[in-house]
């Protein structure tokens, strides 16, 4: 034992590792490896000598040696010992301790094609070429100009048909949007009813101005209207904010007669509806907005940053009737003044010019590949409800969603586990993954890989070990 030396690291190294110890360990192997103390091809002690060697058992030596083993470092044979394994310090396996891959940030996957990518960077040269700069500069009205307004009604028409620019305005993102909504329409201590698996953004928005919210039960289409019911009922909330469309997070798509029966609901107790339309248009045929079912109910809320880019901050309200549009221009104009006209006038050029319609196809084409390695890597059942830019992800029996987190985020995986988005009851074993974090292709392939594997792994004694 005299001549291995990195022992001595590894037991430091335990020393300090507040976590699990057999992970803590193959962190150390992996250092050791990078570091050049362990070559590839060289042979390790025997296990039991390690074990004696750090103070610790046989089993959690054996367990960091499967670890390794199955991180592409070492290679381990009955009869023959452990070895570094031949390429074991090229860093194709992603370390905890080395980067993470965060699949977190639901946003649009970048556009790959090289000519639209052009097209963009000539749009903003154009925009200082031929707008005054210092209109652009200037702080704009709430709600945006007339003539973006338009531009928003015609980017909004395949969805919602024809909308009365007066009642459409802009906002610096969806979330901004309905902090103004939901301030504007309810005071501390009412109540907003929605999916019990919800978006996380409404939930701060909930806290932040003191609002309650009630969870509804769903099916694998989504809201339960009899749920919605009894809800309301009890509660008598007088906002339900919902997302029939690719829902956040469980990718849920409400068909034609959930729709009208969740708004008979809304009719009977007289609730306004907030359709949080995000993705609708990353579907080839979506179904009809709740809007367009109910105009003089339902505000909608549509977003440019899940279909062309969150750095846009656009989104726009349509809004029902001139009194609902003169109280959510106030709450507007409270929250956030204005938008940035610099951003209006890039949003509105790339409507009038066809570059959104262009750059949305595009989305969606990389979107769908996407989904094409996603059924590769993880089987023809996963993520089967459309082009979502988000998958939900059940977990085998044996993992709960937070401990199932802590473990990926040790392989390299940054996921978000369901007790983000649980309004009520016990959070479900799920995660959710965000596709269009991944840079590219190849590396979605990579990332999904690696949560095969993390998957597949059946940790023993439930994870407790973790603290």
């Amino acid at each position: 034992m005299a001549d291995a030396p990195y022992l001595e690291e590894w037991k430091a190294a335990l020393g300090r590792d507040t976590g699990a110890i057999y992970l803590a360990l193959v962190e150390a192997i992996a250092r050791s490896i990078r570091k050049g103390d362990l070559q590839e091809g060289e042979k390790l002690p025997p296990q039991r000598e390690i074990a004696a060697r750090l103070g610790t058992n046989l089993s959690t030596i054996t367990r960091a040696v499967t670890e390794a083993q199955r991180r592409g470092l070492l290679d381990a044979t009955v009869g023959r010992g452990t070895f570094v394994r031949l390429n074991a310090g090229d860093g194709s396996w992603r370390q905890s301790g080395a980067s993470v891959v965060d699949l977190t940030m639901n946003l649009p996957p970048l556009p790959q094609d090289p000519s639209l990518q052009t097209m963009i960077q000539g749009e903003l040269a154009a925009i200082f070429r031929q707008q005054d700069m210092q209109s652009l500069m200037s702080y704009r009205v709430t709600g945006g100009t007339r003539h973006d307004r338009e531009l928003g009604g015609q980017w909004l028409m395949p969805l919602l048909g024809r909308r009365r620019a007066s009642e459409i305005l802009l906002v610096p993102g969806a979330q901004a949007g309905l902090a103004a909504i939901m301030s504007s329409l309810l005071s501390p201590g009412e109540a907003i009813v929605t999916d019990r698996i919800t978006y996380p953004g409404i939930r701060s928005i909930a806290a932040q101005f003191g609002l309650v919210l009630i969870g509804a039960e769903a099916d694998d289409e989504g809201m339960l209207p009899e749920s919605l019911d009894d809800l309301c009922a009890r509660h008598r909330p007088r906002v339900l904010y919902c997302t029939p469309s690719l829902q956040n997070p469980t990718t849920a798509t409400w068909s034609l007669s959930r729709r009208e029966a969740i708004l008979a609901v809304a009719r009977r107790h007289q609730m306004t509806v907030v359709e949080d339309d995000p993705y609708s248009f990353l579907l080839k045929a979506p179904p009809p907005p709740l809007a367009m079912l109910d105009p003089q109910r339902v505000i909608h809320v549509a977003t440019m940053s899940k279909v062309l880019s969150p750095g846009l901050r656009t989104a726009y309200l349509v809004l029902p009737g001139a009194e609902m549009t003169r109280r959510i221009t106030s709450g507007v104009r409270a929250i956030c003044l204005a938008k940035a006209g610099l951003l209006d006038a890039l949003v509105s050029r790339w409507i009038e010019t066809g570059i959104a319609q262009h750059c949305l196809r595009s989305i969606r084409d990389e979107l769908a590949q996407r989904h094409v390695v996603l059924r590769q890597v993880l089987g023809e059942g996963t993520g089967n409800r459309g082009p979502s830019p988000h998958v939900w992800l059940p977990l085998p029996e044996w993992w709960g969603s937070t401990e199932f987190v802590a473990f990926a985020r040790r392989q390299g995986l940054a996921l978000v586990p369901s007790s983000v988005f649980t309004v009520a009851g016990e959070p479900p074993p799920a995660v959710r993954m965000a596709l269009g974090s991944a840079p590219d292709l190849d590396g979605l392939r990579d990332s999904l890989t690696n949560l095969r594997s993390v998957l597949e792994y059946r940790p023993a004694m439930g994870f407790s070990d973790i603290v």
